[in-house]
Protein backbone atom coordinates (compact mmCIF):
# COMPACT_ATOMS: atom_id res chain seq x y z
CA UNK A 1 0.00 0.00 0.00
CA UNK A 2 1.93 3.44 -1.47
CA UNK A 3 1.97 6.24 1.50
CA UNK A 4 -0.84 8.34 -0.26
CA UNK A 5 -3.27 5.45 0.06
CA UNK A 6 -2.45 5.15 4.04
CA UNK A 7 -3.57 8.77 4.79
CA UNK A 8 -6.69 8.83 6.11
CA UNK A 9 -9.35 10.63 4.19
CA UNK A 10 -11.16 13.64 5.89
CA UNK A 11 -14.68 12.01 7.20
CA UNK A 12 -17.94 14.16 6.16
CA UNK A 13 -18.15 14.95 9.98
CA UNK A 14 -15.28 17.46 9.77
CA UNK A 15 -16.98 18.75 6.60
CA UNK A 16 -20.10 21.47 5.96
CA UNK A 17 -20.51 22.52 2.18
CA UNK A 18 -18.28 22.82 -0.91
CA UNK A 19 -15.66 25.27 0.65
CA UNK A 20 -15.70 24.01 4.34
CA UNK A 21 -12.00 23.22 5.41
CA UNK A 22 -10.72 19.72 4.66
CA UNK A 23 -9.54 18.65 8.55
CA UNK A 24 -7.89 21.08 10.98
CA UNK A 25 -6.46 24.86 9.82
CA UNK A 26 -2.60 24.83 10.13
CA UNK A 27 -2.17 27.44 12.51
CA UNK A 28 -0.86 30.76 10.79
CA UNK A 29 2.74 32.35 10.62
CA UNK A 30 4.14 34.60 12.95
CA UNK A 31 2.18 33.35 16.06
CA UNK A 32 -0.91 35.91 14.67
CA UNK A 33 -3.71 36.15 11.88
CA UNK A 34 -3.86 39.08 9.81
CA UNK A 35 -6.95 40.50 8.63
CA UNK A 36 -7.25 39.14 5.16
CA UNK A 37 -6.44 35.43 7.15
CA UNK A 38 -9.82 35.74 8.95
CA UNK A 39 -11.73 36.21 6.22
CA UNK A 40 -10.69 33.12 4.26
CA UNK A 41 -13.14 30.95 3.64
CA UNK A 42 -11.26 27.94 5.92
CA UNK A 43 -11.02 30.13 8.68
CA UNK A 44 -14.83 31.26 8.32
CA UNK A 45 -15.77 27.86 7.91
CA UNK A 46 -13.63 26.80 11.05
CA UNK A 47 -15.91 29.68 12.97
CA UNK A 48 -18.99 28.06 11.59
CA UNK A 49 -18.12 24.77 12.92
CA UNK A 50 -17.82 25.47 15.97
CA UNK A 51 -21.73 26.82 16.00
CA UNK A 52 -23.51 24.31 18.06
CA UNK A 53 -25.61 21.15 15.83
CA UNK A 54 -28.95 21.80 15.54
CA UNK A 55 -29.98 18.87 13.60
CA UNK A 56 -27.76 15.52 11.82
CA UNK A 57 -29.13 13.37 8.74
CA UNK A 58 -31.13 14.48 5.97
CA UNK A 59 -34.97 15.32 5.76
CA UNK A 60 -35.38 14.43 9.82
CA UNK A 61 -34.74 10.81 9.02
CA UNK A 62 -34.91 9.32 13.02
CA UNK A 63 -34.32 6.12 13.95
CA UNK A 64 -34.52 4.35 10.51
CA UNK A 65 -32.47 3.40 7.73
CA UNK A 66 -30.88 6.98 5.78
CA UNK A 67 -30.36 5.91 1.98
CA UNK A 68 -30.09 9.80 1.43
CA UNK A 69 -26.59 9.51 1.67
CA UNK A 70 -26.38 12.26 3.99
CA UNK A 71 -26.89 10.70 6.88
CA UNK A 72 -23.60 11.86 8.70
CA UNK A 73 -24.33 15.45 7.95
CA UNK A 74 -24.41 18.21 10.47
CA UNK A 75 -26.37 21.08 10.37
CA UNK A 76 -24.87 23.73 13.01
CA UNK A 77 -26.62 27.15 13.91
CA UNK A 78 -26.66 29.93 12.37
CA UNK A 79 -25.56 33.12 14.71
CA UNK A 80 -27.77 35.99 14.40
CA UNK A 81 -26.11 38.39 11.51
CA UNK A 82 -25.86 42.23 12.39
CA UNK A 83 -24.16 44.40 9.68
CA UNK A 84 -21.89 47.39 10.92
CA UNK A 85 -21.93 51.14 9.56
CA UNK A 86 -21.34 52.24 6.30
CA UNK A 87 -24.16 49.57 5.42
CA UNK A 88 -23.23 50.89 1.56
CA UNK A 89 -25.33 52.64 -0.82
CA UNK A 90 -28.08 54.28 -0.32
CA UNK A 91 -29.10 52.18 2.78
CA UNK A 92 -26.92 54.17 5.19
CA UNK A 93 -29.92 57.26 4.53
CA UNK A 94 -32.75 55.20 5.06
CA UNK A 95 -31.36 54.04 8.39
CA UNK A 96 -30.60 57.57 8.94
CA UNK A 97 -34.11 59.29 8.03
CA UNK A 98 -36.01 56.31 10.16
CA UNK A 99 -34.16 56.91 13.46
CA UNK A 100 -34.79 60.87 12.95
CA UNK A 101 -38.70 60.06 12.18
CA UNK A 102 -38.35 57.88 15.55
CA UNK A 103 -36.56 60.10 17.55
CA UNK A 104 -39.11 62.70 16.30
CA UNK A 105 -41.90 60.65 18.11
CA UNK A 106 -39.83 59.74 20.82
CA UNK A 107 -38.94 56.55 20.24
CA UNK A 108 -35.10 55.65 20.45
CA UNK A 109 -33.84 53.30 17.55
CA UNK A 110 -32.50 50.54 19.67
CA UNK A 111 -36.12 50.41 21.38
CA UNK A 112 -37.86 49.60 18.17
CA UNK A 113 -35.01 47.78 15.86
CA UNK A 114 -33.46 44.47 16.99
CA UNK A 115 -30.61 44.52 14.46
CA UNK A 116 -29.80 45.72 10.75
CA UNK A 117 -28.40 43.23 8.26
CA UNK A 118 -26.92 44.78 4.88
CA UNK A 119 -26.35 41.67 2.83
CA UNK A 120 -26.88 40.75 -1.26
CA UNK A 121 -27.88 44.40 -2.15
CA UNK A 122 -30.57 44.16 0.57
CA UNK A 123 -31.57 46.21 3.63
CA UNK A 124 -33.51 44.04 6.21
CA UNK A 125 -34.56 46.17 9.47
CA UNK A 126 -35.35 43.50 12.54
CA UNK A 127 -37.83 45.15 14.05
CA UNK A 128 -39.23 44.46 17.81
CA UNK A 129 -42.70 43.04 17.17
CA UNK A 130 -45.00 45.58 19.51
CA UNK A 131 -43.30 48.69 17.24
CA UNK A 132 -43.84 47.03 14.01
CA UNK A 133 -47.27 49.07 12.70
CA UNK A 134 -45.29 52.29 14.09
CA UNK A 135 -42.30 51.48 12.58
CA UNK A 136 -44.20 50.72 9.17
CA UNK A 137 -46.48 54.06 9.42
CA UNK A 138 -42.76 55.79 9.91
CA UNK A 139 -41.57 54.42 6.32
CA UNK A 140 -44.88 55.26 4.73
CA UNK A 141 -45.26 59.04 6.07
CA UNK A 142 -41.69 60.10 6.06
CA UNK A 143 -40.90 62.34 3.45
CA UNK A 144 -37.25 61.24 3.20
CA UNK A 145 -38.61 57.54 3.50
CA UNK A 146 -41.55 57.33 1.76
CA UNK A 147 -42.11 53.96 1.20
CA UNK A 148 -45.79 53.59 -0.14
CA UNK A 149 -46.01 50.30 -1.03
CA UNK A 150 -46.00 46.90 0.31
CA UNK A 151 -44.86 44.23 -2.16
CA UNK A 152 -46.00 41.43 -0.30
CA UNK A 153 -45.30 39.22 3.27
CA UNK A 154 -43.57 36.25 3.44
CA UNK A 155 -43.43 33.79 6.36
CA UNK A 156 -40.45 31.81 7.28
CA UNK A 157 -40.03 29.06 10.08
CA UNK A 158 -37.02 28.66 11.81
CA UNK A 159 -37.32 25.27 13.54
CA UNK A 160 -34.58 25.54 15.46
CA UNK A 161 -34.48 29.13 16.78
CA UNK A 162 -36.29 28.95 20.41
CA UNK A 163 -38.10 31.75 20.96
CA UNK A 164 -38.19 32.96 17.68
CA UNK A 165 -39.37 29.87 15.33
CA UNK A 166 -42.05 32.19 13.16
CA UNK A 167 -40.55 35.12 11.20
CA UNK A 168 -42.51 37.67 8.75
CA UNK A 169 -40.70 40.14 6.64
CA UNK A 170 -42.50 42.65 4.59
CA UNK A 171 -40.95 43.84 1.34
CA UNK A 172 -41.51 47.57 1.11
CA UNK A 173 -41.02 50.22 -1.96
CA UNK A 174 -40.41 53.83 -2.31
CA UNK A 175 -42.00 54.69 -5.45
CA UNK A 176 -41.15 58.31 -4.74
CA UNK A 177 -37.23 57.23 -4.26
CA UNK A 178 -36.75 54.01 -6.29
CA UNK A 179 -35.79 52.25 -3.01
CA UNK A 180 -36.35 48.45 -1.58
CA UNK A 181 -36.09 47.55 1.96
CA UNK A 182 -37.59 44.77 4.19
CA UNK A 183 -39.04 44.52 7.50
CA UNK A 184 -38.48 41.24 9.70
CA UNK A 185 -40.79 40.72 12.41
CA UNK A 186 -40.20 37.12 15.02
CA UNK A 187 -42.42 35.72 17.15
CA UNK A 188 -41.87 32.56 19.42
CA UNK A 189 -43.71 29.31 18.37
CA UNK A 190 -45.64 29.73 22.12
CA UNK A 191 -47.23 33.25 21.00
CA UNK A 192 -47.53 33.32 17.40
CA UNK A 193 -48.85 36.83 17.33
CA UNK A 194 -48.07 39.70 15.19
CA UNK A 195 -49.65 43.26 14.49
CA UNK A 196 -51.38 43.16 11.53
CA UNK A 197 -50.18 46.12 9.16
CA UNK A 198 -53.76 45.91 6.98
CA UNK A 199 -53.86 49.68 8.73
CA UNK A 200 -51.25 51.04 7.44
CA UNK A 201 -50.73 49.07 4.06
CA UNK A 202 -53.96 47.67 3.23
CA UNK A 203 -52.20 45.71 0.16
CA UNK A 204 -51.36 42.98 3.74
CA UNK A 205 -54.83 42.22 3.64
CA UNK A 206 -54.53 39.06 1.32
CA UNK A 207 -50.69 38.71 1.94
CA UNK A 208 -51.35 38.76 6.04
CA UNK A 209 -54.07 35.61 5.23
CA UNK A 210 -51.94 33.58 3.40
CA UNK A 211 -48.99 33.86 6.30
CA UNK A 212 -51.30 32.67 8.57
CA UNK A 213 -52.80 30.28 6.58
CA UNK A 214 -49.24 28.70 5.76
CA UNK A 215 -47.71 29.09 8.62
CA UNK A 216 -50.01 30.13 11.71
CA UNK A 217 -49.02 33.20 12.37
CA UNK A 218 -52.38 35.51 14.13
CA UNK A 219 -51.79 39.11 12.72
CA UNK A 220 -53.68 40.62 15.12
CA UNK A 221 -55.91 43.31 14.11
CA UNK A 222 -56.73 41.93 10.55
CA UNK A 223 -60.29 42.45 9.66
CA UNK A 224 -60.88 39.10 8.52
CA UNK A 225 -58.07 36.14 9.23
CA UNK A 226 -59.05 33.22 7.43
CA UNK A 227 -57.85 30.54 5.18
CA UNK A 228 -57.01 31.98 1.80
CA UNK A 229 -55.54 28.63 0.24
CA UNK A 230 -56.55 25.60 1.36
CA UNK A 231 -59.61 24.72 2.41
CA UNK A 232 -61.75 25.73 5.55
CA UNK A 233 -61.76 22.78 7.25
CA UNK A 234 -57.70 22.26 6.82
CA UNK A 235 -55.89 21.23 9.66
CA UNK A 236 -52.59 22.58 10.51
CA UNK A 237 -50.14 25.32 8.24
CA UNK A 238 -48.70 23.27 5.50
CA UNK A 239 -45.72 25.54 4.79
CA UNK A 240 -44.34 24.92 8.61
CA UNK A 241 -40.71 22.98 8.86
CA UNK A 242 -42.91 20.39 11.41
CA UNK A 243 -45.58 19.93 9.01
CA UNK A 244 -45.76 16.14 8.02
CA UNK A 245 -44.52 15.69 4.74
CA UNK A 246 -46.74 12.53 3.49
CA UNK A 247 -48.68 9.53 4.82
CA UNK A 248 -51.95 11.10 5.56
CA UNK A 249 -55.12 10.83 3.22
CA UNK A 250 -56.61 13.46 1.30
CA UNK A 251 -58.25 16.01 3.50
CA UNK A 252 -60.73 17.43 1.47
CA UNK A 253 -63.42 15.84 3.24
CA UNK A 254 -66.23 15.40 1.05
CA UNK A 255 -65.24 18.54 -1.40
CA UNK A 256 -66.52 17.67 -5.05
CA UNK A 257 -64.62 18.73 -8.30
CA UNK A 258 -66.39 18.67 -11.24
CA UNK A 259 -65.19 17.49 -14.60
CA UNK A 260 -63.53 19.75 -16.88
CA UNK A 261 -66.13 20.40 -18.70
CA UNK A 262 -68.52 21.49 -15.89
CA UNK A 263 -66.18 23.92 -14.74
CA UNK A 264 -66.45 27.84 -15.16
CA UNK A 265 -64.72 28.70 -18.02
CA UNK A 266 -64.36 32.27 -19.34
CA UNK A 267 -64.26 32.77 -23.12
Amino acid sequence: MSEAEKTPKAGSEETHGSQAPQGPVPAASAGHVSEADGNLPARLGEERLAQPVVRTGMFGVQDTPDTSGYGLLRVHRVPPIESPRPYGSYFDEVADALGSALEAAGVSFSDAIERVVADRGELTFHIRRERLPEVAAKFRDDPALRFELCGGVSGVHYLDDTGRELHAVYHLLSITHNRRVRLEVSAPDADPHIPSLVGVYPTCNWHERETWDFFGIIFDGHPALTRIEMPDDWKGHPQRKDYPLGGIPVEYRGAKIPPPEERRHYA
